[in-house]
């Protein structure tokens, strides 16, 4: 059964964010309020739990989702190397509305889904979400809510949608807007967008060199458009190599895991240590 905890009464925060923990551990569910809207959370180095997270959005392995994480140093630890443009981004914009899609540490034991070897990672703006994650570890986070409807602003929204399908509902009062992350993909010899978000074009590009396709209207707005569609903050799009960003915001692509040796540092390890 369900446990929904208002988060806004400090007694019931500290419970829900002990149970969420716990539940997470289990490879059960949680969902948390982020930046963004609201996510929905499984353990992102236990497959069954991601496998269930997928499931209970009603979506498959081609959409796998991203991973949010509490410090910069667990990110590093998620990937193969951090650029100097991902150092810059990561230094302007983080915590807030940035996923970074970049190849995935090879060393590590995961499955987020067919990812074409990349990973897509966040650090959301969210003091409650961030304590949860300093807690558990890098965190599979896809959007809290039935996939192609629309994204759940709030924790009565997700559990509407997600019903019993989550062990823990941490609620946190309805969460700010409803536009996604902007999702930039580090994979290449130069930053390329793939969402408009909530960071505008102009911003990242006061920042780094940005490629930006014909299509994507320049604008200093970060209004989401061509592809932040019903999964709000974790809209589907085109990653790197083809795979799918599903986008932390609560967002990304995630990475193609399982080889056979060596757990990374600070929390990125096989059942998500805390970080």
């Amino acid at each position: 059964m369900s446990a929904r905890y208002d988060c806004t009464d400090a007694a019931q925060r500290v419970t829900g964010l002990a149970e969420a923990a716990a539940s997470l551990r289990k490879g059960d569910l949680a969902v948390i309020p982020t930046d963004t809207v609201y996510g929905l959370a499984a353990d992102a180095f236990m497959p069954p739990a991601v496998t269930s997270l997928l499931a209970a959005k009603g979506r498959g392995r081609q959409m796998p989702p991203p991973v949010l994480v509490g410090t910069v140093r667990a990110a590093t630890a998620l990937v193969e190397d951090l650029s100097a443009f991902g150092k810059d981004l990561i230094d302007e914009f983080w915590p807030g509305g940035l996923t970074l899609v970049m190849r995935a540490n090879r060393n590590l034991i995961w499955d987020l889904g067919d990812t074409k070897g990349t990973v897509a990672v966040r650090m959301p703006l969210h003091e409650l979400a961030l304590e949860l994650l300093k807690e558990t570890g890098p965190l599979a986070v896809s959007s809290a809510n039935r996939s192609g409807a629309p994204p759940a602003t709030t924790a009565a929204d997700a559990e509407a949608q997600l019903g019993e399908a989550v062990a823990v509902y941490l609620d946190g009062g309805p969460c700010s807007g409803d536009v996604p992350s902007t999702i930039v993909d580090l994979t290449g010899a130069v930053p390329k967008l793939l969402r408009r978000g909530v960071i505008s074009i102009a911003r990242l590009r006061d920042v780094v060199t940005l490629a930006v396709d014909d299509e994507w209207m320049e604008d200093d707005g970060g209004v989401a458009a061509n592809g932040a569609g019903a999964d709000g903050a974790l809209a589907d799009g085109t990653g790197a190599d083809g795979a799918v960003a599903d986008s932390a915001g609560v967002d990304g692509a995630g990475a193609d895991g399982a080889a056979p040796e060596g757990p990374a540092a600070d929390g990125a390890t096989p059942g998500g240590a805390a970080e």
